[in-house]
Parts: C-alpha cells; sequence; structure tokens
C-alpha cells in the first residue's frame, strides 16, 4: 500500500464555511480516517496549505487543527510544485482573481460556487481550465445530502410517475444586527460587495434542478430587499443594496414546473431550513437536509374544502418517512473525496466550471427577468 500525497492549497478557510465544512469536517475529517482508500489499496492524503489576508486569524486557524503552513502569500504558494490542488472559498468577489492565478500556475482547481459574479467571468475561467488542461470542479453540496440522496433514490426508482411540480423552500429570519447580532456576514446585503440571495441560491437551485428534474429551460424572477438597513461587524448602520429575498418559477424540460422562495427574512414554519416537494402522478415527496418523506397515489387522503368546521387531518401526520437505510457522511466531505480521486487516478467528476457557470447564468437571467417583468429563456451553455 503507497500513500498518494497531495498537497492542498486552501485559500479563504477562515471564514464560517471554509473553516467548519471544507477545513475541519472535509480535510481534517479525511486526514483523520486515513485518508481517501483507492481500489488498488493506496491511499490518498491531502496535506493543506492555509492561505489568506490575515495572519492572525491563519496562525490560529493552522494551530488550532495541528497544521503548522500557512502564509498570506498566495504568488509564493502557487509557485510550489508540491501543491497540486488550489481550493477556492474566498467571498464570490475575489474568488476570480485567485482561479485565474492558480489556473496559470497549473494547479487543478476546487472551489466555492458561484464562481464568479457574473457570466462571463465564470465562462472565462471554464475556458482557461480547460486550454490549460486542469481538472476542475465546483462545490454543489446539496446533491449531497442525506434528503436529497433519498429525493434521487426516489426519482430513479420512477416512485413519482410522471413529475409534475416542484416546489422549493429556503430561507429563515437573519436579524437586523440592532438587538440581536446578525448571523451572517454584511457583504451578503451589499450588491457592490458581491452580495445577493440571487447570486447566492440561483446558484444552488440550478444544479439541483438540473440534476434531479432536468435543464431549466426559462425563468421569471422577482427579487425584493425586505429589510432595507441592518447592522455590520462594528455595529454600524448601513444601507442593503442587495436583495433579501428572491421568488422564482422555472420551467423544466419535459413540462414540469419548478417555484422556488429564497429569503433571509422569513420566520420557519417546516421540518428544516430548506424544503423541497415533489409532486408526481403516482406519489409525492418532501425532502430537506437530512429527511424525506413520502405519499404515495395509494395513501393519499381524500380531504373536502369546508372552512365552516375544524379540520379532521392532520396531514403532516399522513405523510411516511423514508428510512436511511445507510450511514451518511458529510455531504462536503463526499464531494472532497471524488474530487481527491478525480485528481489522483482521472475518475470521473461531472460538476465541472462549466457546470458551475451554469448557476452563475441562471443567477444573472433572474436578476435580469427581475429588472425587465418577464420570462428569460436559459441558452446552453458551450465553450
Amino acid at each position: 500500500m503507497a500513500t498518494v500525497n497531495l498537497g492542498v492549497i486552501m485559500n479563504g478557510v477562515t471564514g464560517r464555511m471554509g473553516t467548519n465544512q471544507h477545513l475541519i469536517r472535509s480535510i481534517m475529517a479525511i486526514r483523520s480516517q486515513g485518508g481517501v482508500a483507492l481500489p488498488n489499496g493506496d491511499v490518498i492524503m491531502p496535506d493543506p496549505l492555509l492561505v489568506g489576508r490575515q495572519e492572525s486569524k491563519l496562525r490560529a486557524l493552522a494551530e488550532s487543527n495541528g497544521l503548522e503552513r500557512w502564509s498570506t502569500d498566495l504568488d509564493a504558494c502557487l509557485a510550489d510544485p508540491y501543491y497540486q490542488i488550489y481550493f477556492d472559498s474566498q467571498t464570490t468577489d475575489r474568488r476570480v482573481e485567485g482561479v485565474r492565478k492558480a489556473i496559470a500556475a497549473g494547479k487543478h482547481i476546487y472551489c466555492e460556487k458561484p464562481t464568479a459574479g457574473n457570466l462571463a467571468e465564470s465562462l472565462e475561467l471554464a475556458r482557461l481550465a480547460r486550454e490549460r488542461g486542469v481538472k476542475n470542479g465546483v462545490v454543489q453540496d446539496k446533491l449531497f445530502l442525506p434528503g436529497l440522496i433519498k429525493l434521487i433514490r426516489l426519482i430513479d426508482s420512477g416512485y413519482f410517475g410522471r413529475i409534475l411540480s416542484v416546489r422549493m423552500e429556503f430561507g429563515y429570519w437573519v436579524f437586523e444586527g440592532d438587538m440581536i447580532p446578525c448571523q451572517r456576514p454584511s457583504w451578503n446585503y451589499r450588491k457592490e460587495d458581491g452580495g445577493g440571495i440571487i447570486v447566492d441560491m440561483f446558484a444552488h437551485w440550478r444544479y439541483v434542478l438540473d440534476n434531479l428534474f432536468g435543464k431549466v429551460r426559462s425563468v421569471s424572477c422577482l427579487g425584493a430587499t425586505h429589510i432595507p438597513e441592518r447592522y455590520d461587524e462594528r455595529n454600524e448602520k448601513y444601507s442593503c443594496t442587495a436583495e433579501d429575498a428572491a421568488y422564482a418559477t422555472f420551467e423544466i424540460e419535459g413540462g414540469i414546473v419548478a417555484q422556488a422562495n429564497s429569503s433571509w427574512a422569513v420566520r420557519v414554519n417546516r421540518d428544516e431550513l430548506v424544503n423541497i416537494q415533489v409532486d408526481g402522478t403516482n406519489g409525492s415527496a418532501a425532502a430537506g437536509l437530512r429527511n424525506c418523506k413520502t405519499q404515495h397515489k395509494v395513501n393519499t387522503p381524500k380531504p373536502v374544502w369546508n372552512p365552516d368546521i375544524p379540520s379532521p387531518y392532520n396531514f403532516l401526520d399522513q405523510w411516511e418517512p423514508v428510512p436511511d437505510n445507510q450511514v451518511f457522511d458529510n455531504g462536503f466531505k463526499m464531494q472532497w473525496e471524488l474530487f481527491l480521486k478525480h485528481v489522483a487516478c482521472g475518475t470521473p467528476f461531472p460538476w465541472d466550471l462549466l457546470e458551475g457557470a451554469k448557476g452563475t447564468q441562471l443567477a444573472e437571467l433572474g436578476l435580469q427577468s427581475w429588472k425587465e417583468r418577464r420570462w428569460i429563456d436559459i441558452p446552453d451553455l458551450t465553450l
């Protein structure tokens, strides 16, 4: 058995998502389990180098995870041939520059989404990676959530019959920051800093819809800035220039209609922060982050509308849970393992920078639909 060491430059992991999901629960977890096993008995061992702009944060994060290597000099890190992979989880407005440099240095690319703030730059990164011949991938973590894995099982089994519609609800109340601290960074609410829930969430909705139900063919979107002022990390009031909610309808090939509400100004009245309900001719399902429940045609009750009496039905109790039937690993970690295998031995990895560009495309067209107040058709993307 041989150990295949893969040096990984991790840029921007001092942020909440980068620290928790990518460094601690993915890379460090993979190291703790002894690496990623290959069919021939070899093991891939990721070897991280933390990169960022603030020495104090990098030093503290490295020390807390037992790591010795960190740097504020990205160019020097990219010049080191030991590091074959560049990972980027910076804010969206900084990502293009870092990925562009890494591609030029011949590094394999793995990055968060959205890959850029506009479609032109997202496509540019995909083209540059293809021309340079580097392997590349984009985080599409929702596909690896237990709830969606169960939903994919149902789809693949033909459970739904003909799928008619999809309804997606995501969001929660993000505090304004005056009485209770805001639980999201302030840049999320400034358009000039790459903020806005359309850019953020449409990247997710695109790969979920494309991979589970079919190609998204058109979009109608309405955005809103429900909370016009918030307080930043220094407790200073600022004006919100980006939308905090989006209400969209998508047409999917095959006649499926999908609706998606995304909001940071909504209080949760559902089982989880995200809920995806799929209705088909033979049955329905509702999936969240971890759970999924079903209601088949033969088990569907026959309610009658009668506003004059209390409802005799407890509708939530009429759904059956889909059992786990397996142990589910962290979704970010699962995709990291697939990408490490892709780099080390060329196994397939379909979620590349071109797929990431599709998310940016949907966000851009959603913003255009909102501005022009009309349906927008979505053309196929090619390089």
